[in-house]
Formats: structure tokens, sequence, C-alpha cells
């Protein structure tokens, strides 16, 4: 079975914007997929990108024009300045990470749940009560939430160096082996290139 690592955020709303389409792929290809949380900012700082608020004010425009264009087109509700972003996306890496060595639950569910929630239910995903809820909405287990906090930051640690070593630069960063695809816009790329038996 093809494995697909993705290199999620789970406060960009790109990730957010791309909905559940890495999953519907996933499913038509029968692909696998593993869920690779990792810090975009220690990322951007050792791949030339900038943090929001450093890049130039153009470049901030014209990002929140294509956030609007792109909900519009998708038909997906999102406040552009939503009231907790940024926030510590750690709490809600580690949750998700916990979920991938857990039973009964649904782990694209889990990563969708709390993309909304920081960008269309104006909620905190560093918040502990709002972890528990998606945890529980996604049929895990909310005591996740509290356990393997060590390992959930050794492996956010590991991801975002196995970013940096494979090419990743943003999210969300989509690889099949060493091919990349960058952007919820490449969904349509991956889908064709796991068409096609290697």
């Amino acid at each position: 079975m093809t494995q697909i690592d993705y290199f999620v955020v789970p406060v960009s709303p790109f990730c957010y914007l791309a909905a559940d389409g890495l999953e519907q792929i996933a499913a038509r290809r029968g692909a696998s997929i593993v869920y690779k949380p990792f810090d975009v900012g220690a990322v951007f700082l050792r791949t030339g990108g900038k943090p929001l608020g450093e890049r130039h004010e153009s470049r901030r425009a014209y990002r929140l024009q294509e956030l609007r264009r792109i909900a519009a087109r998708k038909k997906m509700a999102i406040n552009l300045a939503p009231a907790h972003f940024p926030t510590n996306p750690a709490p809600a890496s580690y949750a998700i990470i916990a979920a991938q060595s857990a039973a009964g639950g649904d782990v694209g569910a889990l990563v969708r749940h709390l993309l909304a929630d920081c960008w269309a239910n104006e909620r905190d995903i560093a918040d502990d009560a709002v972890i528990r809820e998606a945890l529980r909405a996604s049929g895990f287990d909310p005591g996740l939430a509290d356990s393997g906090l060590m390992q959930g930051a050794e492996t956010y640690a590991a991801n975002t160096e196995e970013a940096v070593a494979r090419g990743v630069f943003g999210a969300p960063g989509y690889m099949v082996g060493e091919e990349l695809f960058w952007g919820q816009d490449r969904l349509d790329y991956l889908d064709e290139y796991l068409a096609v038996p290697r």
C-alpha cells in the first residue's frame, strides 16, 4: 500500500481549506496516510520562509484574498481574522500524534475538527477543553489529551526535522516517497501521481 506522509499544521488555513480532499484521494487510490504535525515556524527559519508577521504587507494582503477566494469556491466558512490565531499549535499536534496510535477514532476527522475550530468556529485549539471535545467528536478517548505528552513532543520535534530533511517548507505538505506536493491546490496533482502504477 502506498503511504502518503501528510505534514500538517493544525493552525494552517490552507490545511483547513484542503478539507477532506486528501482522505478522499487516499480512499480512491488505496493509499494510507501518516499524519505528521510539525513546527512550521521552525521550518520557515531553516528553509528561507518568513513568519506571517514579518512578511511584506502586499504578501499578507494577497494571502487574505486567496483565503477568501478558496473558501468561497469550496463553500467553506472561514474567518479571515480568527480570535485565536495565532495560537500555540503544539497541544493540538500532540493530540493528533497520540490519536494515530489509538484505536477507534478517525484521525483525519480529528485534524479537520481542530482546523475548523480555529478557522470557522472561533475556538482556541491550544485549550485543553477544545482538544478534548475534538477528540471525543472524532471517536477518541478525550484522555488522549493528557497521555503521551513527552512522546508527542519528541515526535513533533522529529517530524520537524524530517520535514526539513525531506524538503518540506510549508503546510500542507504531502509526500509520497521523495515526491512533494505543497499546498491544498496540489491535491489534484497528488491524485494524478497516485493513479500511475510505479
